[in-house]
């Protein structure tokens, strides 16, 4: 198998990692890509990001009421 990060996975496609990449894994090399997108477009001022790893995706959320969420203009 391939190991990320201490972890041992198994040969061949790999959906999703305790630290939420897509991996592919051969004897010869691992290849992976995020399974989560950055925001950039949102009030920064106002908001701030926070990585949901169940989700894997960030949560952006008023500082000062994390219950509330924020309007994400886009994600890259």
């Amino acid at each position: 198998g391939c190991v990320l990060d201490g972890k041992v996975y198994p040969f061949g496609h790999i959906s999703r990692t305790d630290d939420c990449f897509r991996c592919t894994c051969t004897q010869s090399q691992i290849s992976c890509c995020s399974l989560f997108h950055t925001p950039v477009g949102y009030d920064k001022e106002k908001c701030k990001i926070v990585f949901n790893k169940r989700s894997c995706n960030y949560d952006v959320v008023e500082k000062n009421d994390p219950s509330k969420e924020c309007f994400v203009h886009s994600r890259v």
